[in-house]
């Protein structure tokens, strides 16, 4: 059994689309949470919708990054991958080092290309228009797997995981269990999402789930998500193949845990929730005493953030008001499959650079939870162990252990 550390990081994201500026913004809590434009389909400038915000990304130009060919056989879930996993491998020298064939490609994406598969389909029912030819491999949500490993020259093991809002983190996890056993050397791992269309947050308003305001994890006050989109990516590899070559090592992965709930499509539940954290902290060989930071899955719903301080409380007991605690979807929003990786990064960053970044938006701090959320700024720390959250719909829940280097 190999340890597995993190060589490279990459991203495309509503507060970065570069380490350092993703990195910025984390400690800074400069929020990518912003008003979004009308959409030409939308029946008045209310467009039917409870909410007006969501986390975009800004400024992505797939010109700068990618050939004409690509860009018109992908949609932005993909090509957003393809750009977060060009960092991470070349700020990992990934290809220099290892054999196309012993790298595996695990990515989590959970919509796939839903605004290719909106436009043909209202082209379709309205017109009785012809649907594109290349609607398929546009809208399928393992395109962005197959055009990163295309793109990389990587011919090992490529999958797509979909488990809605876990679905990164069961990458990620899926990943280092693969490298720690020498199935393969090495990894690309993480997830890419671009679902903000129309139709999807009209469906997600239809859930009331999503704030009419803006998301604020743990406040007393908290009334729903802030839907988003991005791409993060890890390269992992061997301890011993990244010391060989002093290759830079941002984090070590140590643990992962799976679980489901078995109980409700949408309602979470604590116990599911705690085993999953349980079961990280068995594959790492760590107590829960060990643990000194959570970076929580941390939506901004009532049900989420109680029954994730319900589960954090079972497993940690009586420290469990003593971890710190965040939740950086106050900052880049929920990106649905990508989630647990942008968290995954911002954890990794945390550990890497002794801070740990703020939970944005919390007005009062939900007295029932009784955690400690950091607020206000980036707290400094020195955390050795943490772990990363994630609990999507249908009861999945992953969890990812790290150790800082």
């Amino acid at each position: 059994m190999h340890r597995v550390v993190v060589t490279g990081l990459g991203c495309v994201t509503p507060i970065g689309s570069s380490i350092d500026e993703f990195r910025s913004a984390l400690f800074s809590g400069t929020s990518g949470i912003a008003p979004f434009p009308p959409f030409a389909e939308a029946p008045g400038p209310t467009q039917g919708l409870r909410f007006t915000q969501s986390a975009a990304i800004p400024s992505f130009d797939p010109d700068q990054h990618l050939a004409s060919g690509v860009i018109a056989a992908t949609n932005r879930t993909a090509q957003l991958a393809i750009v977060a996993a060009r960092q991470a491998a070349q700020q990992a020298q990934l290809l220099q080092h290892h054999a196309p064939g012993d790298i595996a490609i695990l990515l989590g994406c959970s919509t796939g290309g839903r605004s290719s598969e909106e436009t043909e389909t209202a082209r379709l029912y309205t017109r009785d228009a012809r649907v594109h030819p290349l609607t398929v491999i546009r809208t399928m949500a393992s395109a962005g797997a197959s055009y990163v490993s295309i793109d990389l020259g990587v011919t090992g093991p490529v999958l797509n995981l979909s488990t809605a809002c876990a679905s990164a983190t069961h990458a990620i996890g899926m990943a280092f269990h693969m490298v720690r056993s020498g199935m393969v050397q090495a990894a690309i791992a993480g997830g890419h999402e671009a679902p903000l269309t129309f139709g999807f947050l009209r469906a997600w308003d239809s859930m009331r789930v999503v704030s009419p305001t803006q998301c604020r994890p743990f406040s007393a006050d908290r009334d729903g998500m802030t839907l988003g989109e991005g791409a993060a990516m890890l390269t992992l590899e061997t301890l011993a193949s990244a010391q060989a070559r002093n290759a830079p090592i941002f984090a070590e992965i140590v643990g992962f845990g799976m679980s489901a709930d078995a109980t409700h499509i949408t309602q979470p539940n604590p116990t599911g929730a705690a085993t999953a954290i349980r079961k990280a902290l068995a594959d790492a060989s760590l107590e829960p005493a060990q643990i000194d930071y959570i970076n929580a899955h941390g939506t901004g719903t009532l049900a989420n953030d109680s029954v994730e301080a319900a589960a954090i409380h079972q497993v940690f007991g009586d420290r469990a008001p003593h971890i710190p605690v965040t939740s950086t979807k106050s900052l880049h929003g929920h990106s649905i499959g990508a989630s647990g990786a942008l968290e995954a990064l911002a954890t990794i960053l945390a550990l890497h650079h002794h801070q740990l970044p703020a939970t944005a938006g919390v007005t009062t701090l939900d007295p029932s939870l009784n955690l400690d959320v950091v607020l206000g700024h980036a707290r400094p720390a020195t955390p050795k162990f943490a772990i990363s959250n994630s609990l999507a719909f249908g009861g999945l829940n992953a969890v990812l252990a790290f150790r800082a280097t």
